[in-house]
């Protein structure tokens, strides 16, 4: 029994090493992609790219290691949450090396190095992300559960930072060449994807540790219409009311009404719904983060352009027509409505989360 506690310990200690090892040559690939980016080094470029082989082939070892450890010591309880955990690591890390590969390639193409805002803005990008990765993997390489936690909350902010990115070089009187912003495009992006493995080895290292898995993803949906005193509120109501799990529901109007729609609260008090919080709010309240921030926005009147001229790049746009509010006394016409809203909004969730969400 003691040789094989002993075996056990040694093959731990060599997956953990393997692990050690990639991590550090992803991190290594990462920086000298981006200084070859930053300085027009093409020779540096180049040889990242072809860095890459030993990260393949490191990612090969790992696997053929952990299956072969699988066989022979058929683990269960924390031995198999942290195999199960290096395996996507392992995944998640090569990945990261082929983000590498691509901003080398791309590099590589650039007659010159980014400047301008374009450039400061990659240089401060470029370093949140290696800060990230590298904090990632020193938490999974130590198994520190608080570590990761921690990191993940960087992993919102450096998204809500790419999106102002992407607006601001589409409107950036610096592209004078197609290519070039097409480069610095896929730039942005690959190191948008590698913030987001870094964020997944933080939510392994988590499981690994705690046994904790990954919480679904909770969605933010915006609603709005042409005042927000009627068809908005209602559909944020049957949202939070039927899915109060899937998503973080709010409404507002191209313009913003004194008052909720007398009607409106009347059904409200037929229904039994709470409204007391509910309170008119035109688009334009809100900020710029808070718009880039929603995941898909739905319009129940009109087009969308009426009331953003331009959608965030990570942001969903829905039209579903619903027309104009009820105008007469009689509050039973939004009972249509309600239950025409209700199925567009379960089969939105149903399509964001599953089947059941709620």
């Amino acid at each position: 029994m003691a040789h094989l506690e002993e075996r056990l310990e040694r093959d731990l200690n060599n997956i953990h090493d393997r692990v050690a090892k990639m991590g550090a040559q992803v991190q290594e690939a990462v920086r000298n992609a981006v200084k070859a980016l930053q300085t027009g080094d093409k020779k540096l470029a180049y040889n990242t790219v072809l860095n890459d082989n030993p990260i393949n082939r490191c990612m090969r070892d790992i696997d053929r290691i952990c299956h072969r450890f699988f066989a022979i010591h058929i683990p269960s309880g924390g031995h198999l949450r942290l195999l199960s955990s290096v395996i996507r690591a392992n995944i998640e890390l090569e990945r990261v090396g082929d983000y590498a590969v691509t901003i080398a390639r791309e590099a590589a193409q650039l007659s010159q190095p980014p400047s301008g805002g374009l450039g400061r803005e990659l240089d401060r990008i470029a370093g949140e992300t290696m800060n990230m990765l590298q904090l990632a993997i020193s938490a999974f390489t130590e198994l520190n559960a608080d570590a990761a936690t921690s990191t993940m909350t960087l992993a919102k902010e450096m998204e809500h930072n790419l999106d102002v990115v992407y607006t601001e070089m589409m409107e950036n009187d610096e592209r004078t060449k197609v290519e070039e912003v097409l480069a610095i495009f896929v730039v942005f992006t690959q190191l948008k994807r590698t913030a987001d493995q870094a964020k997944n080895l933080c939510e392994e290292t988590v499981f690994a540790v705690t046994g904790e898995q990954k919480s679904p993803k909770t969605f933010n949906i915006l609603f709005v219409d042409e005042d927000n005193s009627s068809l908005s509120q209602l559909a944020e109501a049957i949202a939070r009311i039927n899915h109060p799990t899937v998503g973080n529901y709010t409404s507002a109007g191209r313009i913003k009404a004194e008052t909720l729609n007398p009607n409106l609260t009347r059904f409200f008090d037929e229904k039994g719904i709470d409204y007391s919080d509910a309170k008119p709010t035109s688009i334009e309240q809100l900020t710029s983060k808070e718009i880039s921030e929603q995941h898909v926005v739905v319009s129940l009147q009109g087009e969308i352009s009426s009331y953003l001229s331009r959608i965030p790049f990570h942001t969903s746009a829905l039209e579903w027509g619903l027309g104009e509010a009820p105008e007469d006394e009689d509050i039973h016409e939004y009972d249509s409505i309600y239950r025409e809203l209700a199925i567009l909004i379960k089969d939105l969730m149903e399509l964001l989360r599953g089947e059941g969400a709620s």
